[in-house]
C-alpha cells in the first residue's frame, strides 16, 4: 500500500496565484498599519488557498508482478549437430532451476527450429515477437542458448533489460566447407564458363594451408571426375554445358574424421545454357514468293546469324555465260561449304536444284555434317522432283523420302497425323488455327517415306513434313513451298512462325523438344514430374531417388496423348534423381550449400553487438553452467560464471482510495472565525486608545 497527497484546485492556478498574491498584499499594509491581527488574517487566509488547492489524500492498495524472462532455446540444424543438443539441454535446465530458485520471476520458453525458405536461424525476430506479446514493465533479461551463428541480426529488438548468449560447441570444433564465391545462372552452350570456388577448414582444423584435397565434380548424369586441389585458396573451374535448359553441376569433397558435419561438403548449382547465337545457311534455288519469308522470318530474329544466297538465274536460260561470271563477286561455296561448313547450326535448301554451282564433293561434306550432328533442312518444290533434284545427289543417302515426280496442285488444308498430335514439334499447333481452321495450301511435292517420322500430312494423307535422325545429326523435309500462305493470313493463315520456331528448336536438340523427354519442375515444395513419348505403350513407374537415399516408385497419369505426369512432395534440399527406362532427370533443390551449414563453428562474434548494448554477457556452456543474479537497471550485468537479470518491480494497483485533506466546510468557518477573531482584537485595541 503506498499513500500520496494530490492536489487538485478548484479554480485555475493563475487565478490562485493571484489571490495569493491579493493575500499578501493585505497582509502587508495590516504590518505597514500595525494592526495586532495580521498574523490571524495570515492564517485565515492560508486556509482560504489550501482550500481552494483541494488537497486530497490517495491511498493506492499494490499487487507486485513478477519479473519476465525471456529464453530462446535454438534448436536449429547447425546446433544440433555433435554435443550441442545435450549441451542445450543442460543449458536450459540450469536456467530453470536458477530462475524458479529467485522467486517472483516467470520464464518464456521459444524453441526455435530452422527458418523458412532456408532462412537460417532467425533467433532475433523470435525475440522480438515474444517481446511484442509481453508488458515491456517486466521484461527483466534475455537468454539465448545458441551456437551464436544468427542470420537476421538486422531485426534485433530495442531490448529494456540484458540480453545473453549461452554458447554451445567446443574450442576445438572444425569443419570443411565448399565455398562458391561466383556462379553465373545462365551460360552459353559450348562455351567455356568459369567458376569460382574455394575448399577451406573452419575451426581449429588439423590439416594444414598447403594440404591438397580431392574435389569430385559431376555433370547431370556424366561420369564424375576427381581433381587434386589446395586448400584455403581461391580456385577457378572452367565448365562447358553440354545442352540447353538446365545443368546440373555437383562438387563434393570427402567426409573427415572429426569434422563436424559433410552437409557444407557438397555444393549443387543449376545452370541454364543458352545458345549464343543461331548460325543459318539459306541456299536458294529459284527465286519464288516463298523465299522471301524465309529471309525476313530469319533475318527478324536478332539471335540469328544469316548468310543467305540465291541462284538468280534459271537453268533453262542458255545464253553461254560461264556459271561463275553471273555474280557480282565471287561466291565462297569452298569456305562455306568445305572450311566453315562445321560453324554453322543450321543448313536450309529452299527449293534447291543442282545448277553446277555446288560441286558433288561438297554435298559429301553436307552429307557428313549432319552424321557428325549437324541439321539440315529441305523446303522442297517442283524441282525436287526433277533430274536436278537434291535426292539424285549423295544428300539422298540422309534424306527420310523418295520423289515420285508428280506434283499435286490442288487446294489442300495440312492436316497433324496420329504420330504428329504426341510430336513435340506439332503437338497442339490444332489449337493456334483460327476459326474454320488452317488456310489452304496449293501444291504438294509427292514423296514417299522411306524413314523418319511423318508428322504433317497433305492430301491423300501424303507426306507433307517429315523429320529424321541421322547419326548424331537431324534432317527435316518440308514436301511444300506453300507455307508463305500462311504468313499472309490467306483464309485465316496458320501457325507458320510457332511451327518454324519448333522446327529450328527440334532440329538444334532442344531439350524441350525431344520426343522422349523426362521433365521436372518445383513449385511450393511439390516435384511435378512430365514424360513425353511418341511411343504407344504406356511408360512404366517413375523412379525418384530423394537426397537422403530413399527411393520412391510412382505411377504417372496420362494428361493428353503422348504426355504422362507424376507429382511428389520434397523432403529437404538436395538432389532428387528421376529415371524411367533409360531417361534421367536430375533436380536441384534449394540453394547450393543451405545457410544452417554454411559456417558451424559457434561464435559470439555475431551477436556480440547486441549483447554489449544491453551490459550483458556471453558464456561458453562448456566452461561451466553460470548462476543467474539480481543487477540494478544501468549496471554490468555479466561476470565470470553468471548473468543478471534486473528486477522491474512491476506491480498491478487493486484498489485506489482519495480522501480530501481539507473539507470545505472545515476551511470555510476556520477562516471566517479567524478573521472575526482579528477583527474582535483589533475593535478593542481602538477602544482601549481612546479611553
Amino acid at each position: 500500500m503506498t499513500q500520496s497527497v494530490l492536489f487538485a484546485p478548484l479554480v485555475s492556478i493563475q487565478l490562485l496565484w493571484v489571490l495569493a498574491a491579493l493575500a499578501a498584499s493585505f497582509l502587508v499594509l495590516a504590518l505597514w498599519r500595525g494592526l495586532p491581527g495580521w498574523s490571524l488574517r495570515l492564517v485565515a487566509a492560508l486556509i482560504l488557498l489550501a482550500a481552494l488547492s483541494n488537497p486530497s489524500l490517495q491511498t493506492e492498495l499494490q499487487r507486485p508482478l513478477s519479473d519476465i524472462v525471456i529464453v530462446v532455446v535454438d534448436e536449429s540444424s547447425s546446433n544440433r549437430l555433435g554435443i550441442r543438443s545435450s549441451q542445450s539441454d543442460a543449458a536450459l535446465s540450469n536456467v530453470t532451476a536458477e530462475l524458479a530458485a529467485m522467486g517472483n520471476t516467470e520464464m518464456r520458453l521459444i524453441r526455435l527450429a530452422d527458418g523458412a525458405e532456408d532462412a537460417g536461424t532467425e533467433a532475433m525476430t523470435a525475440l522480438a515477437k515474444a517481446l511484442a506479446e509481453e508488458p515491456r514493465g517486466r521484461i527483466a533479461g534475455a537468454i539465448l542458448i545458441s551456437d551464436g551463428q544468427i542470420h537476421d541480426m538486422g531485426a534485433t529488438p530495442d531490448l529494456p533489460a540484458p540480453l545473453h548468449l549461452l554458447l554451445t560447441g567446443e574450442d576445438s570444433d572444425w569443419d570443411r566447407r565448399i565455398v562458391v564465391t561466383n556462379a553465373p545462372a545462365f551460360a552459353i552452350m559450348g562455351e567455356e564458363t568459369v567458376l569460382n570456388l574455394r575448399i577451406e577448414d573452419l575451426g581449429a582444423a588439423p590439416f594444414g594451408v598447403d594440404d591438397l584435397v580431392d574435389i569430385t565434380i559431376a555433370l547431370d548424369e556424366e561420369l564424375p571426375v576427381t581433381f587434386s586441389v589446395p586448400l584455403n585458396v581461391d580456385l577457378d573451374l572452367p565448365v562447358r554445358l553440354p545442352h540447353g535448359g538446365q545443368n546440373v553441376l555437383q562438387l563434393s569433397v570427402a567426409a573427415q574424421e572429426g569434422e563436424l558435419t559433410d552437409q557444407n561438403n557438397t555444393a549443387t548449382l543449376a545452370i541454364n545454357g543458352v545458345r549464343d547465337r543461331l548460325r543459318v545457311l539459306l541456299v536458294s534455288g529459284e527465286p519464288h514468293t516463298g523465299e522471301r519469308t524465309w529471309r525476313n522470318l530469319l533475318k527478324s530474329d536478332p539471335s540469328v546469324d544469316l548468310v543467305h544466297f540465291t541462284i538468280l538465274r534459271p537453268p533453262e536460260k542458255q545464253d553461254g555465260i560461264p556459271v561463275e561470271e553471273l555474280a557480282l563477286i565471287a561466291f565462297p561455296t569452298r569456305e562455306l561449304f568445305v572450311e566453315k561448313i562445321k560453324d554453322f547450326d543450321l543448313i536450309i535448301f529452299d527449293r534447291y536444284s543442282m545448277q553446277g554451282i555446288l560441286p558433288m564433293s561438297y554435298i559429301d561434306n553436307v552429307v557428313q555434317y549432319v552424321k557428325d550432328g549437324g541439321t539440315v533442312l529441305v523446303a522442297a518444290g517442283p524441282e525436287f522432283g526433277t533430274i536436278d533434284s537434291l535426292w539424285r545427289t549423295p544428300l539422298a543417302e540422309i534424306l527420310p523420302v523418295e520423289p515420285t515426280s508428280q506434283i499435286i496442285s490442288e487446294g489442300f488444308k495440312p492436316a497433324l497425323t496420329e504420330l504428329g498430335r504426341r510430336h513435340p514439334v506439332t503437338e497442339g499447333l490444332e489449337a493456334l488455327a483460327p476459326k474454320g481452321g488452317w488456310g489452304r495450301w496449293f501444291r504438294l511435292v509427292e514423296m514417299k517415306a522411306t524413314a523418319g517420322q511423318v508428322v504433317m500430312s497433305g492430301p491423300g494423307d501424303r507426306p507433307l513434313l517429315v523429320l529424321n535422325r541421322v547419326g548424331l545429326g537431324r534432317v527435316a523435309v518440308l514436301a511444300s513451298d506453300q507455307m508463305w500462305l500462311w504468313g499472309r493470313g490467306f483464309e485465316g493463315g496458320g501457325p507458320q512462325l510457332e511451327l518454324l520456331r519448333r522446327l529450328a528448336h527440334w532440329m538444334l536438340k532442344e531439350p524441350e523438344l525431344e520426343e522422349e523427354t523426362l521433365s521436372a519442375s518445383l513449385k511450393t515444395q511439390e516435384v511435378t514430374a512430365t514424360r513425353r513419348s511418341i511411343k504407344d505403350e504406356t511408360p512404366g513407374d517413375l523412379s525418384v531417388t530423394m537426397p537422403d537415399g530413399t527411393v520412391l516408385n510412382l505411377p504417372m497419369t496420362q494428361l493428353s496423348p503422348g504426355r504422362y505426369e507424376s507429382r511428389f512432395a520434397t523432403k529437404g534440399s538436395g538432389l532428387y534423381r528421376l529415371s524411367q527406362g533409360e531417361l534421367t532427370r536430375v533436380l536441384s533443390v534449394g540453394p547450393p550449400a543451405p545457410r544452417e551449414f554454411v559456417d558451424t563453428i559457434a561464435t559470439d562474434l555475431v551477436i556480440r553487438p547486441a549483447v554489449t548494448a544491453t551490459k550483458g554477457g556471453a558464456l561458453r556452456i562448456a566452461a561451466g553452467l553460470p548462476d543467474i543474479r539480481s543487477v540494478e537497471m544501468g549496471r554490468t550485468a555479466a561476470g565470470r560464471g553468471w548473468i543478471g537479470i534486473t528486477p522491474r518491480g512491476a506491480y498491478e494497483t487493486e484498489d485506489l482510495r482519495v480522501t480530501s485533506l481539507l473539507p470545505e466546510w472545515l476551511a470555510l468557518l476556520s477562516s471566517a472565525g479567524l478573521m472575526i477573531a482579528a477583527w474582535l482584537v483589533e475593535g478593542r485595541r481602538r477602544s482601549s486608545a481612546r479611553t
